[in-house]
């Protein structure tokens, strides 16, 4: 093999197994996936380490993607439950799992996550550092980061989240535009307790090709984390978030020339007249990279039904250029998510990336829908759960209630729309009263 990672072997004119495998899923050439990797606007996050992967493509032309979040925390140590969330995102079909595991020894959890998933895995080594290195936060140096940086690198995770782009400079921008929610990455809020504490540059920063140098060794994609996202519709589109974007640009184009794939994140909670904007803005700023978002979140007010405020922002997100969806559940800001939580943020991602889809032309993603309504005009119910998203709830919603005759539901009975139409166009008599 003459290529250390997707995007060198792109930019040689090599076609690689994960590239035919992504070509094969979206029904596009090879060759066209190979030039989109290559340029930068399609990243294949594929760890050398990861055997169990499933090989996906995200960003520009490409079917939206999503992400589930999950992992073990110091309130709440359940591996299994949290391994259960791992076999139901699977079960989904979703393309990626990040483990956010910020509790004790996490690499257990994770290599066994490595083992079994052929979704692709994300994390954030800033979560673990504590926990790994055993050290509390002041006591951390920069370069004991990039150790775990290296450890989550050979375990095998396919994309990191480093949050590089919130130096000083940004900082400084942050502090001067007075935030309702100041810092809500968690991540971020970590970096910046240590640059104050100590004094010091972001070591993410300063030591940014050390970094990428780990990242090229294991074909790792890195996901340009944003520290400074808006944690409240008060702070989109605010000066912290833009200046961290512009240095998110040029730590983009860093990566690429070491052949280190780029995946840049994006705001968290942002009005829905503001998304659009932000997405061209993004894409302008750092070159057409694939665009991750989490959300956004279109409202505040909305504790418990979150999955729904992030599903509209995560549509208009999506259909206005994002790549990549990170789900959000009913728990957001709430508490852990339970495996009901999980399957329910999924289902919610999903709907809105179709959603995109559709809106933006995607290749082929029409065709389920029109299986689906062709279905539906045939009062063909067993078809019809089998082309839904989420098969298990509308097959108990409708045997909760089922209607005394096959071809209709309990909603409307014989007097079924579809029932009657075809009925006619059939050359048959409609009957109701008379009818035995």
């Amino acid at each position: 093999m003459n290529y250390k990672t997707q995007m060198e072997a792109g930019k040689k004119g090599i076609v690689t197994p994960e590239m035919k495998t992504v070509a094969e899923k979206e029904n596009i050439e090879a060759s066209e996936i190979m030039r989109k990797v290559a340029e930068g606007s399609v990243a294949i996050p594929a760890n050398i380490n990861h055997k169990s992967l499933s090989a996906e493509g995200i960003g520009s032309g490409l079917r939206t993607k999503i992400n589930v979040n999950l992992g073990i925390s110091g309130d709440k140590k359940d591996y299994e439950a949290e391994m259960q969330k791992v076999k139901l995102a699977i079960d989904f079909k979703c393309e990626a799992i990040m483990d956010l595991s910020n509790y004790g020894k996490t690499n257990t959890f994770r290599k066994k996550l490595i083992e079994i998933s052929p979704a692709m895995i994300g994390t954030v080594p800033m979560y673990d550092a504590v926990g790994y290195l055993e050290k509390d936060l002041l006591d951390i140096t920069a370069k004991d980061f990039l150790k775990v940086v290296e450890a989550h690198a050979k375990e095998g995770v396919d994309f990191m989240t480093i949050h590089a782009g919130i130096n000083r400079r940004a900082v400084e921008c942050f502090k001067r535009s007075k935030r309702l929610t100041n810092i809500v990455s968690r991540g971020g809020s970590l970096l910046f307790a240590w640059m104050e504490m100590t004094g010091n540059e972001n070591p993410f920063y300063e030591y940014y090709d050390e970094v990428l140098d780990i990242l090229r060794e294991y074909d790792v994609t890195i996901s340009l984390g944003d520290a400074l996202r808006p944690g409240s519709i008060a702070d989109s589109t605010d000066a912290g978030q833009i200046s961290e974007l512009i240095e998110l640009g040029n730590l983009t184009e860093r990566a690429w020339a070491k052949d280190v794939q780029v995946m840049v994140e994006g705001p968290g909670h942002m009005a829905m007249n503001e998304i659009s904007a932000n997405m061209t803005l993004q894409k302008r700023i750092c070159h057409n990279a694939p665009f991750y978002v989490l959300g956004p979140l279109v409202t505040d007010i909305a504790p418990g039904y979150d999955h729904i405020t992030s599903a509209i922002g995560g549509a208009i997100a999506a259909a206005s250029g994002a790549d990549f969806l990170c789900y959000v559940t009913p728990a957001e800001h709430l508490r852990l998510p339970d495996i009901d939580d999980v399957k329910e943020g999924i289902v919610a991602s999903k709907i809105a990336a179709h959603a995109a889809d559709i809106a933006k032309g995607v290749k082929g993603a029409r065709y389920i829908d029109n299986k689906m309504s062709d279905a539906r005009r045939r009062v063909d119910w067993d078809e019809m759960f089998s082309y839904a998203i989420d098969r298990e709830k509308a097959e108990r919603y409708f045997n909760s209630a089922p209607p005394s005759e096959k071809h209709t539901c309990s909603m409307c009975g014989k007097m079924c729309a579809m029932r009657t139409t075809n009925m006619i166009l059939e050359g048959k008599e409609v009957k109701f009263c008379s009818e035995k």
